[in-house]
């Protein structure tokens, strides 16, 4: 167990940040996969621009790796674009 106070204070800090991240991230792919199974255009088109950006936020964070979030909006943008 850490003894110094500023390391107690980081594990303090590293738990709700990690549970936030976790909370994005889940929240992020939920939105995902309701977007996947939409099979109204007019209804995909308006999800896409919500995920697009929760998706941005994630890179920005770097909860996710920028080619990977720019993987996902390609292909969820093509998905949409299919309907």
């Amino acid at each position: 167990m850490a003894n110094h106070k500023s390391a107690l204070k980081r594990i303090r800090s590293n738990e709700k940040r990690r549970v936030l991240n976790r909370y994005q991230h889940k929240t992020t792919r939920n939105a995902i996969k309701a977007l996947r199974i939409a099979t109204d255009k007019v209804d995909a088109t308006s999800k896409l621009s919500n995920v697009i950006s929760m998706i941005d936020k994630l890179a920005k964070k770097n909860i996710i790796h920028d080619n990977k979030a720019s993987n996902l909006k390609s292909k969820l943008t093509k998905h949409v674009s299919k309907l």
